[in-house]
């Protein structure tokens, strides 16, 4: 949300009049400003433009409008009888069944956990009991949801083609809320430390940068620095790279540290994702596309770019660094009104009159402290081995491709794509001629050669697979629910053919019709949970969410149920109406429906699945 300048201007007029003692004591180490850095400054300071915010509108998983109840006011109920026995034998028979999955999850039949933990959930909402109507059964309604959720996060996501990858919680959510201790003795040595160290942000050691340095020595605060710089190392070329064609602050990439500690994955409690936590409208603002498919915000390179270039914009608004991370974390507007309601265009002061959000107060110190150490580790007794870069081939499939194909093609695992590629939500590549697909070093020609086998339009359902030693074509056949003739015919396999072991056959599966329905998800909302975030979560837009609940506004409570309609997951269980070597042959000329079409609604009726809690 960029502003004009003209309250800045008569801001910084009244911040010139106060008298320079009011300041707080600290040690300050001006910015060694790069040449590059100096003339984007003089280009941002002259053409600031106010950033407008757009929210997205529509978004995949569209129902339409459902004659839902408002779940604010009226309590879970059924139409089902009452469950004979009571609410004791209802308690019982869901710890039998909730037991049964725990089991089975920890003998790894994830799908078999899967029906028995939705089963122990739909028990008890559809035994015609409130959950919250009892103690006992409300303390194992909760109990039971809450484990299913970890569980969720653990294995059922990972597992389930369709299903986004895990995300993994932001860094900055645990630390921003926190505060500590001072060790003088600390802040001295911090102060001398700072003089001699590189820098082109200003470094400022104060008590409340200090009180972080000494966290981050603790063995809880160690442990997320050690991570940070560890990982740091992966992309230190790319972003600083980045950073310097933008024309910003190298100093900047610890931002990033502090915000996710570079895991591209990382989602914050307010739905913000990638490296460096952008949240879904201001990403779409700076490029980064957001899709059933993919989200760009968590492709390192193209979130990178879109974070410098909006610390550009928010410099050429505030013109000091401190203020535009500031706004980085809690928007320009709230600094903004800081900024109006004190006079002083200047963080410390802003921080010392209580007026910014109080993430946003520990935003910067925490920047300013992992700066400080990643500087100069051992002087604060911290190591980490960096990870190196990873060289990769480039591809662009042209359409939608699954990922299992492409492992199979050039005998990789799908876990290696997935993390070289961090931007695909799902299990196959968007239906985009443009998008760009990341493969290990030295496999773009394999897979260029061997894909060419296989028609375009099945490149979301067939699969490669290599013959082992004993198998046939009807246990391949088998495996895969398919006939031992389709396997022939795709191979030109003629009758009594052998196969050899090492070889691949190209295989013509269908996509499992349940990939493609629509399933309800029961959502209880948790604490620091927001509307956009939850939305986010479940790749449906907030306009969703307010609709299938029959909300007015945008603020959802800590308790609330909320309904979900959402793509892929378990089975149906009830319905609820609702609007080495290669066989090499020719490519076979077979229709069906365009890749472009997978994922969306295909039936109005839909599963009930899990109770899931918060991301966070």
């Amino acid at each position: 949300m960029r502003h004009g300048g003209a309250w800045l201007l008569l801001a910084m007029s009244f911040a010139g009049c106060e008298d320079a003692a009011k300041r707080p004591v600290q040690a300050h180490a001006p910015a060694l400003e790069p040449q590059q850095t100096q003339q984007a400054h003089a280009a941002q300071g002259a053409q600031a433009q106010p950033m407008q915010a757009r929210a997205l509108q529509g978004g995949p998983g569209t129902v339409g409008n459902l004659p839902l109840r408002n779940l604010k006011t009226q309590p879970l109920i059924s139409l089902t009888p009452r469950m004979p026995g009571g609410i004791p034998y209802l308690i019982e028979r869901v710890k039998e069944k909730f037991a049964a999955g725990e089991a089975n999850y920890k003998a790894g039949h994830l799908a078999a956990a899967r029906r028995d933990f939705d089963d122990a959930v739909d028990w008890m909402l559809e035994s015609g009991y409130d959950p919250n109507s009892d103690p006992k059964l409300s303390e194992l309604f909760h109990q039971v949801t809450d484990t299913i959720y970890a569980y969720e996060l653990q294995a059922f996501r990972a597992g389930d083609g369709f299903s986004e990858a895990p995300a993994v919680p932001a860094p900055i959510d645990e630390v921003a809320e926190m505060t500590f201790p001072v060790d003088p003795k600390l802040k001295e040595r911090a102060e001398q430390a700072a003089k001699s160290l590189s820098h082109d942000l200003p470094l400022t050691v104060n008590d409340v940068v200090v009180s972080y340095l000494n966290f981050f020595q603790t063995p809880r605060g160690r442990a997320i620095v050690e991570t940070g710089l560890r990982r740091k190392g992966k992309y230190d070329d790319m972003i600083a790279r980045v950073l310097r064609e933008e024309g910003v602050p190298q100093d900047l990439i610890y931002l990033a540290q502090a915000e996710s500690a570079f895991q591209p994955l990382a989602l914050s409690r307010a739905g913000a994702r990638g490296i460096w936590q952008f949240v879904q409208w201001r990403g779409n603002e700076y490029g980064l596309k957001r899709t059933w498919w993919v989200d760009e915000r968590m492709d390192p390179e193209k979130a990178t770019r879109a974070a410098a270039q909006h610390l550009r914009d928010l410099y050429g608004l505030f013109g000091d660094w401190y203020l535009a991370i500031a706004a980085y974390n809690c928007g320009p507007g709230n600094v903004q009104k800081g900024v109006e309601r004190t006079g002083y265009a200047d963080f410390w002061e802003l921080y010392k009159r209580n007026v910014l959000p109080r993430e946003t107060k520990n935003y910067v110190p925490i920047i300013l402290a992992l700066t400080l150490i990643a500087k100069d580790a051992a002087h604060y007794g911290i190591s980490a081995e960096p990870e190196q870069p990873v060289e990769t081939d480039t591809v662009k499939p042209g359409r939608a491709i699954d990922l299992r194909l492409v492992a199979e093609t050039i005998d990789a695992d799908v876990a290696t794509l997935r993390t070289l590629n961090p931007s695909l939500l799902r299990m196959a590549t968007p239906d985009d001629p443009s998008f760009v697909l990341h493969l290990p070093k030295g496999t773009a020609e394999t897979f260029s050669a061997e894909i060419a086998d296989i028609p375009a339009d099945k490149w979301v359902s067939w699969r490669r697979h290599r013959v082992e030693s004993g198998e046939t074509l009807t246990s391949i056949a088998k495996k895969y629910r398919v006939t031992p003739g389709a396997i022939a015919a795709a191979n030109d396999l003629e009758a009594g053919t052998g196969l050899e072991a090492g070889e691949k056959l190209i295989i013509p599966a269908a996509r499992p019709v349940e990939e493609t329905k629509s399933r309800l998800v029961r959502y209880r909302v948790r604490r620091g949970d927001t509307l956009g975030g939850i939305a986010d979560q479940f790749s449906v837009t907030d306009g969703d969410i307010r609709r299938w609940n029959g909300l007015k506004g945008g603020k959802v409570s800590r308790g609330m149920v909320l309904r979900i309609y959402t793509v892929g997951g378990a089975p149906e269980t009830r319905t609820v109406k609702s609007s080495v070597k290669t066989r090499r042959k020719k490519p076979a000329s077979v229709h069906s429906s365009s890749p472009a079409a997978i994922g969306r609604t295909a039936t109005s009726v839909v599963p009930i699945s899990l109770v899931l809690g918060s991301q966070a």
